[in-house]
């Protein structure tokens, strides 16, 4: 883990520093926040930043963001007092550290942003079948597609074959391609010079020097322009980039991992996608199942988000009934291992008495876990929850318009998502740009659009 310490070295920074150090961290140091975005922005990067409350945080916050630079940021200081640590906090600052720091405080702190709680958990055969595969090709220098639907665990195993490879003392940089404009990626993976743009006011280093010596995950990469795929191809082929407005080439050494939802051999025929670069990313292919196509993980994922979040939240381990197993693993789980994840989140908060039972396991909008349109349905009974679920669909469409038909279709779909646009948009079977077209249109009309509950969903198992 990366830590950036901004503020004056005092004895007591000077001792909390040596305390990350002992916890694995690696730590530099600033005294100023201009010089901790500069530091950022030079590609020198971090992932956390432990910042000394009399500093702006706010200002920093807003320094980094209009570089594109999303770095969490606790606050620390000595004799700070309750109103001094609210306003870190109304700030932007995530934790308040006080100092002397007590050791157990710092660990927790870091824990909390590393790796190391977002293990690679499985029992069922198919997939240890690929996770067999992948410790075969973890430490090769070859580029690995990872594919597989929308919440299967993408980045989790690319982090595992960072992990596993040779690499693994060198950074890990993800990129996420559906998230970024296509007007931005560029200067994002190549980095750009000053004045290469509007707004270009200093050199920024990209994600592929970033990562160098390291892995560069390129998540979702079906959804990348394919004029930018031209540059990228050339990227993996020459191991030289080209940053926006520069004048010469920058050598790199990275291994590539690439992530796609979609079908990249039919995008390949449809032309959004080329198949040359295809060929350079699937040197090797790990194809993730779907969770209901390894039901064997259901329980031990769902044990361990139990005892992940009963941590969390500070309240018992309670383990789950038999019959909620049966439910947990009779359900379809269209969202894969993310749903799941958030399910047993809510499953912990909601249970009462000595066990999790299947009313404490509820879906987004509320219901128990397999609870049909009128909540009549027994979760073990499919016939009637289909026919409760076929005729409440039926009567509460007639007499709309297509139109209508598919706004309710599209806001439905990114509700059961909980805002997330990507799975939305993989179960919706279009594109991520014609549902963010869809949302900006019914935005229009003032048609509140859900936002992604991150608060909810944890990132590890699904953030794929």
């Amino acid at each position: 883990m990366r830590l950036l310490v901004v503020g004056r070295l005092s004895g007591q920074l000077a001792t909390a520093v040596k305390m990350a150090m002992a916890h694995g961290a690696k730590v530099s140091h600033v005294e100023r926040g201009d010089q901790a975005t500069e530091q950022l922005r030079r590609g020198q990067g971090a992932d956390l930043l432990m910042v000394d409350y009399r500093i702006d945080i706010a200002g920093l916050i807003a320094a980094n963001e209009a570089e594109r630079i999303h770095v969490p940021v606790v606050a620390c200081g000595v004799d700070a007092d309750a109103s001094d640590a609210a306003a870190a906090i109304r700030a932007g600052a995530k934790e308040f550290i006080p100092l002397p720091p007590e050791a157990d405080l710092i660990a927790a702190v870091l824990s909390a942003v590393a790796d190391d709680d977002r293990p690679l958990i499985s029992a069922d055969p198919s997939m240890k079948a690929v996770i067999m595969l992948a410790d075969q090709v973890a430490r090769s220098e070859a580029s690995i597609l990872i594919t597989g639907e929308s919440g299967v665990g993408k980045e989790v195993m690319a982090r595992y074959l960072h992990n596993g490879s040779k690499r693994a003392e060198r950074p890990f940089i993800s990129v996420n391609c559906a998230a970024i404009p296509d007007n931005l990626l560029e200067s994002e993976l190549f980095g750009h010079e000053k004045g290469s743009f509007t707004g270009a006011m200093a050199r920024r280093i990209g994600k592929f020097e970033e990562a160098d010596g390291g892995t560069l995950l390129l998540d979702e990469i079906s959804e990348m322009d394919v004029r930018l795929q031209a540059k990228l191809l050339r990227a993996i082929q020459e191991r030289v980039i080209d940053r926006v407005g520069g004048t010469k080439p920058v050598p790199v050494n990275i291994r590539i991992i690439a992530t796609s939802n979609r079908d990249l051999a039919k995008s390949v025929a449809e032309g959004t996608f080329r198949e040359d670069l295809l060929y350079r990313l699937n040197v090797v292919n790990l194809r993730l199942p779907a969770l209901r196509e390894r039901p064997g993980d259901i329980s031990v994922l769902a044990d361990h988000f139990v005892k992940k979040y009963a941590a969390a939240n500070g309240v018992p381990v309670r383990p789950i009934s038999a019959a909620a197993r049966l439910a947990l693993v009779s359900h379809r789980w269209n969202g894969n291992v993310r749903e799941l994840e958030n399910a047993m989140h809510r499953a912990v908060l909601l249970a009462v008495g000595p066990e999790i039972d299947v009313e404490a396991i509820r879906l987004p909008d509320g219901q128990p876990l397999g609870a049909g349109s009128h909540g009549a349905a027994s979760y073990n009974d499919p016939a009637a929850r289909a026919a409760q679920t076929a005729d409440a669909v039926t009567r509460a469409h007639v007499g709309q318009t297509v139109a209508q038909m598919e706004k309710t279709l599209i806001l439905d779909t990114l509700s059961h998502c909980l805002g997330n646009r990507t799975h939305a948009a993989n179960i919706l079977g279009i594109s991520i740009r014609t549902l963010r077209n869809k949302l900006n249109e019914y935005a229009d009309e003032g048609v509140q659009i859900i936002a992604p509950q991150s608060g909810v969903a944890a990132s590890g198992y699904a953030a794929a």
